[in-house]
């Protein structure tokens, strides 16, 4: 049933680009496919893979799928290496990423009775707007902290009776060095959970943030030409991310020769976009070298799971 769910989206979203992108029309034309030449999954492998460069050169609405006029947010990444990635959303758009980081919340249990202290930056960055808006869709209560300002962040913590803390896993520890100067025992306080992402950290790092907290620290990762946070997160056995596949098609490739490799083996992250509308990715190389487990979890979800990302196939260095 996925499956047929997956080619149907897919299909449509070929069909988009091809249509209302020149960028994907000339690149699948010097290709020699069209999207009437995609009829399975497997078919996928036939289409030219998209790179970070590709958006970069498309700087900065020159991948649009839709009139300018139906944008109702524009977000991007840093740039710290040049031009920033441009990532607009549509109002349909605005409404699956906020399913999609409600969904991502409820898998790492968070429920609506929860207080959600959001420390991540607010603005083009598109993890503080994409974590509030999940977390008000899923009914939790936010506090809107962005980040910063740590010592009043861990007053909110005491005094509002947070429950789940969002925010980078380097800026967690930042706070537990604060609050360990300020005397304050964070083990005491109401935290259960830490939704980390934006960055990469290690098993080690997830250990030190949970003893030092008191709390259960879950693994949320996302792109910004994607759609943001919310393409995988872990549920509380943090056993792999959990790729939402209805959204997102996800494949592993070797990273010299971009040929696909089977569920299990160690590769470089493919992701294609199954439903975004004002700016739909195809076959998107990640960099990102990790393993897809296709077993169903032992939280019951049957969509594959990514591992925690081993390591990069670039020189990107956070």
């Amino acid at each position: 049933e996925l499956e047929r769910l997956q080619l149907e989206r897919l299909k449509r979203q070929l069909q988009s680009v091809y249509e209302k992108v020149p960028f994907y029309r000339n690149s699948f034309l010097k290709a020699g496919i069209t999207p009437d030449d995609i009829n399975s999954l497997d078919d996928i492998a036939k289409l030219p893979f998209t790179s970070k460069d590709d958006v970069r050169n498309n700087y900065p609405l020159g991948l649009l799928a839709v009139p300018l006029s139906q944008v109702v947010r524009v977000h991007a990444s840093s740039g710290t290496t040049g031009k920033p990635v441009v990532a607009p959303y549509n109002r349909n758009d605005i409404d699956t990423w906020s399913n999609l980081m409600a969904r991502s919340l409820a898998a790492g249990g968070v429920e609506s009775y929860d207080v959600m202290q959001n420390s991540y930056g607010y603005g083009l960055f598109t993890g503080g707007l994409g974590f509030h808006y999940g977390a008000e869709r899923l009914g939790a209560t936010v506090i809107p902290a962005s980040a910063g300002n740590t010592k009043r962040q861990l007053m909110l913590i005491e005094d509002l009776g947070t429950t789940v803390l969002a925010c980078t896993p380097s800026y967690s520890l930042l706070m537990a060095d604060t609050a360990q100067e300020m005397g304050i025992d964070l083990a005491s306080t109401g935290l259960r959970l830490a939704m980390c992402g934006a960055e990469p950290w290690t098993n080690s790092m997830r250990t030190e943030i949970e003893s030092r907290l008191g709390l259960t620290a879950i693994d949320f990762y996302g792109l910004t030409e994607l759609i943001g946070p919310g393409v995988s997160c872990e549920c509380p056995y943090q056993q792999g991310l959990h790729i939402w596949e209805d959204h997102f098609l996800a494949e592993i490739v070797d990273p010299q020769t971009g040929h696909r490799l089977p569920h299990g083996s160690q590769g470089e992250l493919v992701l294609t976009t199954l439903t975004k509308e004002s700016m739909p990715m195809i076959r998107f190389r990640t960099h990102d070298l990790v393993t897809l487990y296709p077993d169903v979890c032992q939280c019951g979800r049957t969509m594959a799971r990514m591992s925690k990302v081993h390591g990069r196939t670039d020189d990107m260095l956070i």
